[in-house]
């Protein structure tokens, strides 16, 4: 057998361990030990909040900030982001803002920009719990899912928008949402958002998220942020990864409830499965939710930002570059102009 023999063999037998249905662990908290229910499925919010995770890959930075982008109408239309944060050094992006027909601060984050969306599916299968979640007996993620919300630009500029907005509206309630990587980072803001700041009117729901913690950690999880619900269609292989391993329970990735899955179009109607598990071996799957595209725009392939020169009297950089482009939600939206010039920055 030759080495790429050998490296489709151990695919397959991973996909086969990672298939079985994962182990219900409880941990108890000593501060936090509340009984917990799980979230409903709302299919008209899930329609809505796709396409703001979908809206958040967008580089044009004039055109997010404004909400005036191709993937910024519909459902959407009337947003206003009081907080764009661009981590240039580690290709991230996120948003925040306030959707008023909501009554809610919506929160953002981009997935995955690698140039290909395959490589990066094929790393998820060495990924390692390798780093004890704070506080918690027990509880282990992986550093690169838990580093990107934590150990970045994004968590600052996430929490001063948050309070940014409380201040101006109120104690409107929060959703966070995110597709693929994104979706990693949107589970930890939640839980961030009520440890650092006590905020228990949380929401969470993610479209096509891997797995971020073990069991411990997902049921730790669980109590803290019980509306969560993560969205999976059809055959997408990302929620299924990390992958499972049935014979090392306590030791292995799991997901935390609640799993809402788009199934097969079955008499003009889609039929959703909550909490199963299916055989997940598709990438194109993981692309479009709900018809909507997930990913890069296709002028985007890679880590690039386009940036107007007159978003400048709005930002303000770190010392590695990365950029946060902030204003008060009350004064006027800025007025997109296509005829000043735009200059495109490729961070890679």
């Amino acid at each position: 057998m030759g080495r790429r023999g050998l490296i489709i063999a151990i695919f397959v037998c991973l996909f086969a361990f990672s298939l079985c249905r994962e182990l219900k662990v409880k941990v108890m908290h000593k501060d936090h030990q509340q009984d917990h229910h799980l979230a409903k499925y709302n299919h008209t919010l899930a329609r809505i909040l796709v396409q703001y995770a979908s809206a958040v890959y967008m580089s044009d930075l004039m055109e997010l900030f404004t909400w005036t982008c191709s993937r910024c109408d519909g459902a959407t239309e009337g947003f206003e982001v009081i907080e764009l944060i661009v981590d240039v050094k580690r290709c991230l992006q996120g948003y925040v803002g306030v959707a008023t027909d909501l009554n809610a601060i919506v929160i953002a984050f981009r997935g995955t920009q690698e140039r290909s969306i395959q490589n990066w599916v094929e790393d998820l299968f060495w990924k390692q719990l390798d780093i004890d979640y704070p506080g918690v007996d027990g509880a282990m993620v992986h550093h690169g899912f838990y580093s990107a919300y934590h150990n970045t630009s994004l968590r600052p500029g996430v929490l001063n928008a948050v309070q940014q907005a409380k201040e101006l509206y109120g104690d409107i309630k929060i959703i966070v949402t995110g597709h693929s990587m994104g979706g990693a980072m949107a589970a930890f803001c939640g839980l961030d958002l009520r440890l650092s700041i006590g905020e228990k009117n949380v929401q969470v729901m993610t479209f096509g998220q891997p797995r971020i913690g073990n069991a411990a950690f997902a049921s730790y999880y669980s109590k803290l942020v019980p509306n969560t619900i993560r969205v999976t269609n059809r055959h997408d292989m990302v929620p299924h990864l990390p992958p499972y391993y049935y014979y090392f329970p306590q030791k292995t990735y799991h997901h935390f409830p609640r799993e809402s899955r788009r199934s097969v179009m079955v008499l003009g109607k889609t039929q959703l499965v909550a909490g199963k598990s299916v055989r997940g071996n598709s990438i194109s799957d993981h692309l479009a939710y709900y018809g909507v595209q997930m990913g890069c725009d296709s002028s985007s392939s890679s880590c690039k930002i386009v940036m107007d020169p007159r978003l400048g009297a709005y930002g303000r950089t770190d010392l590695d570059g990365n950029l946060i482009l902030s204003r008060n939600p009350s004064t006027s939206i800025l007025k997109l102009n296509r005829d000043q010039g735009e200059q495109a920055v490729d961070t890679h």
